[in-house]
């Protein structure tokens, strides 16, 4: 069994009648001959009068049970406790049953019940097993030496946008199959697609308000129609930032960044994340903002759920990342897109200036780092937050 694929609750036995040879065999294999165990006469003047069965004997067979079917091939079985109830002789039929009462995601552990009864239905040895399950590296799933040959299908949330639109075209020179999604640009959407296709790469648009549940499930919903998969989800999703000082602020301002960064987000992730775990793959890149790092006076909505998206980004990351599912973050300084359109000139001027590249990043940039992040060279990073600013955070 998988370890994704056992739940608290889930049972196994077996059952076994202990025989003279098997208290033969194992006084054989452990030199543990004992007269109570294996001397009639010696165990006539004891309070036993009958033989009693080794009991490391009886709970060999726990081993039985965790090692051919729960979980089966690949448990390692590394703690044990164990109490002897009832004495158990020979010719006494044994269940030995197991039962997970615990799972460890962060380890890939799981803790079981083991409990031995007699034919008489009474308990006679009781324990907790402690099981890692260790799992092939190389399996159905992506083989390493494949992995170079392998089209992904990626999901590009805010595919119209500048970085999203660098993104798509950057994605398929890669080689892979896009899902643009777009709210209202149809026709730019419908030019991005033409792109892609005249890289012989596929692709389709999607519209959908990704704040409307209904819209985000026929997204997704379409996007598996056409490729049967999402390997990937970038989310660009971007909305007007406007300047308003605190004074200003209404929480309605905050609510329509939260949803933006964080409400999206996760209705989009809790549809496509089954499907990763399923496949033991998945990459998921969300982007950031500088000002989380550098604030200014006027975008204490913006900031504060793009601070939010860093917790939801780590802590996804550390949660998923144990199932293949690679969660990271690009987080630009300025990018010269539409978005900053209405910033004055001589803010952009400044803040170029004071960049050691001397230029404002382009959307080129962020799609560059994100072909990067989607590609099987950043396989071992996950839960990072790559900081894209032209040499900003030196100073």
């Amino acid at each position: 069994m998988k370890y994704i694929d056992i739940k608290i609750g889930d049972r196994e036995s077996i059952s076994h009648i202990i025989t003279q040879a098997d208290i033969d065999k194992f006084v054989a294999l452990t030199g543990d001959d004992n007269r109570l165990h294996v001397d009639e006469k010696f165990t006539k003047s004891t309070s036993f009068k009958k033989p009693v069965v080794h009991g490391m004997l009886g709970a060999s067979f726990i081993s039985t049970v965790i090692g051919t079917k729960l979980p089966g091939d690949g448990a390692l079985w590394f703690s044990q406790s164990l109490d002897f109830l009832l004495p158990v002789r020979i010719g006494d039929q044994l269940k030995i049953v197991a039962e997970v009462v615990d799972k460890r995601d962060k380890d890939n552990i799981i803790e079981l019940k083991t409990e031995i009864f007699n034919q008489h239905k009474q308990l006679v040895t009781t324990g907790v097993a402690k099981v890692k399950i260790i799992e092939q590296e190389i399996n159905s799933k992506i083989k390493e030496e494949e992995k170079s040959t392998v089209i992904k299908t990626i999901l590009v949330v805010g595919g119209t946008g500048g970085i999203g639109k660098a993104t798509c075209i950057q994605l398929a020179k890669d080689g892979h199959d896009i899902i643009v999604q777009y709210f209202k640009d149809e026709d730019g959407a419908s030019e991005i697609k033409n792109e892609i296709e005249l890289l012989k790469r596929k692709a389709i648009i999607v519209n959908a308000d990704v704040l409307n549940a209904e819209d985000i499930d026929a997204m997704i919903a379409k996007g598996l129609r056409a490729f049967g998969k999402i390997d990937a989800v970038v989310n660009c999703a971007a909305i007007y930032i406007p300047n308003k000082k605190w004074s200003d602020l209404e929480w309605d301002d905050y609510l329509k960044q939260l949803e933006l960064n964080i409400k999206s987000t996760f209705s989009i992730l809790k549809i496509v994340i089954p499907g990763m775990i399923e496949r033991g793959y998945g990459k998921i890149i969300n982007i950031g903002s500088s000002a989380v790092d550098k604030p200014n006076n006027s975008w204490s909505h913006y900031i504060t759920a793009k601070a939010a998206l860093v917790g939801l980004t780590r802590s996804l990351a550390f949660e998923l990342a144990p199932k293949g599912i690679r969660i990271n973050m690009v987080t630009p300084s300025m990018v010269d897109t539409e978005l900053v359109a209405d910033i004055p000139e001589k803010t952009k001027l400044i803040t170029a200036s004071q960049t050691p590249l001397r230029r404002l990043a382009l959307p080129i940039d962020v799609a560059n780092v994100i072909s990067f992040l989607i590609s099987d060279k950043s396989d071992f990073l996950s839960g990072e937050n790559i900081r894209l600013n032209g040499g900003q955070i030196m100073i």
